[in-house]
């Protein structure tokens, strides 16, 4: 807590010596400016002791710590926070995001959810899209647009409004005994498909983008051509990364497998098959995350069966010699079977636990906090924040018969980490200035805050 409290004045020393020790101390400070994001990350965990997840605790802080740089002395943090080595933190950590959410996802499940699922996912991404679209183009001002390139400011706004994360509703289900209920079931299935549409929506959005930013004059029919294109390549790309994973992975685990099989292994395995596939989404076009996600979704545990079991399934198989109880035996089976199947994503998690943070941090601290004092932009980000609601609450509409509607579409409505990453890429192609950066960010904050009281009221009204 003493750390905590003199982190101010250690880097208000740095700012008053910054430049003067060369290259070495420069790269000194700014790691130990990613010790001060973490410091503040984790005290966003606080977030957690008021029923809300800590990725809202975490933008917060980052908020906290970009508001930093405007106290006398401590101008240094706004340098840092532009710097290479944080920005490629940053993205790294998305990387790894989506990666952990591809490893998660068992493809088979998502094929068999059945088309409540599938048509709750397609109305939640389509709604949103044309709603944010038109919206914002009717109420942002002059000050919200970037030059010449409106239409893809508004196409942005759009696609961030498509995201899901249904952590949120996945805790509220559990936390209320709700988790083997159909909504849970079709609210649950329907973000998955929602994850894959939303990526393909950001990588033809942001194929558009990039075309418009160089200056192409495209027509109507142009611009309808190429979001066909990119659909295609988008679509093809994912189903071929999962399709050509499920022949070499198995392959490639098995011949370093005859080299080590420990747990070091596995990781560098994972991780080649994460960047690997982050870099082949980059070759043509696509944001890298998109790679890092197919590539999630091909690896199965049984990619790494050549590898040894963790020590702790070990340990739970080697005590199920000593159980009487058939019931408890049976138990420790199912935890050792667990462990084993859930490996690889809970070493990937271990480094999750670093960089992940490092982006909501980050995140945070690109809010600029003055253009919270503009009544236009509070007044706009809560049309839009209704907008992202009424779009998510309309999907349950087709969740079909003996469920409760309303709670599929509240269970679909938090944007939370999803809704950050679209809209730092939008901010990354240009599209997306300050102003509508904040709108966005109030729009996250909102959804985040609200959707686990509205299913909280929903759930104990149905029971």
């Amino acid at each position: 807590m003493c750390f905590f409290f003199a982190v101010p004045e250690i880097l208000y020393a740095a700012e008053n010596s910054s430049g003067s020790d060369g290259g070495h101390d420069s790269l000194a400070l700014v790691f130990f400016f990613v010790a001060v994001m973490l410091l503040f990350a984790g005290v966003g965990a606080l977030a957690k002791k008021i029923g809300q997840p800590p990725v809202l605790g975490e933008l917060v802080m980052g908020i906290v710590l970009g508001i930093l740089a405007f106290v006398p002395g401590l101008g240094i943090i706004d340098t840092l926070k532009h710097h290479n080595f944080i920005i490629a933190l940053a993205e790294l950590g998305v990387i790894i995001l989506l990666f952990r959410t591809g490893l998660e996802t068992n493809v088979k499940e998502m094929l068999q959810v059945g088309p409540r699922a599938f048509f709750v996912a397609c109305l939640g991404v389509v709604l949103p899209f044309i709603g944010g679209y038109f919206v914002s183009s009717l109420i942002f001002p002059e000050s919200m647009i970037i030059g010449t390139l409106s239409f893809a400011t508004f196409l942005f706004v759009g696609a961030t409004l498509t995201a899901t994360s249904v952590g949120i509703t996945a805790r509220v289900f559990s936390d209320l005994g709700f988790s083997k209920s159909k909504e849970s079931k079709i609210v649950l299935g329907a973000a998955v498909i929602d994850d894959v549409l939303g990526l393909i929506f950001l990588a033809v959005v942001s194929g558009i983008v990039s075309s418009l930013a160089v200056g192409e004059a495209l027509s109507t029919s142009e611009i309808l051509g190429l979001a066909g294109r990119l659909t295609v390549v988008s679509f093809g790309f994912i189903a071929g990364l999962i399709i050509l994973g499920q022949f070499i992975a198995p392959k490639i685990g098995k011949f370093f497998a005859g080299i080590s099989t420990g747990v070091g292994m596995k990781v560098i395995l994972a991780l080649f098959f994460c960047l690997t596939g982050a870099y082949g989404s980059s070759l043509i076009g696509l944001a890298s995350m998109v790679g890092a996600f197919a590539a999630g979704l091909f690896l199965d545990p049984v990619h790494f069966s050549s590898f040894g079991s963790p020590d702790i399934s070990k340990k739970v198989k080697s005590w199920r010699g000593y159980v009487s109880d058939p019931s408890v035996g049976k138990d420790m089976e199912e935890t050792a079977h667990r462990q084993e199947h859930t490996h690889v994503e809970d070493l990937i998690d271990t480094i999750a636990l670093f960089l992940v943070p490092v982006f909501f941090v980050y995140t945070g601290m690109q809010v600029d906090i003055s253009v919270f004092a503009n009544i236009n932009i509070l007044w706009i980000a809560l049309v839009i924040t209704a907008v992202a609601f009424i779009g998510k609450i309309a999907s349950g509409l087709v969740a079909g018969s003996g469920v409760n509607k309303k709670i599929v579409g509240f269970g679909m409505v938090p944007r939370g980490e999803v809704g950050l990453i679209f809209v730092n890429e939008g901010k990354k192609l240009g599209v997306v200035n300050e102003e509508v950066f904040a709108v966005a960010i109030i729009v996250v904050i909102v959804s985040t805050l609200l959707t686990p009281i509205f299913l909280n009221y929903l759930i104990k009204k149905k029971s």
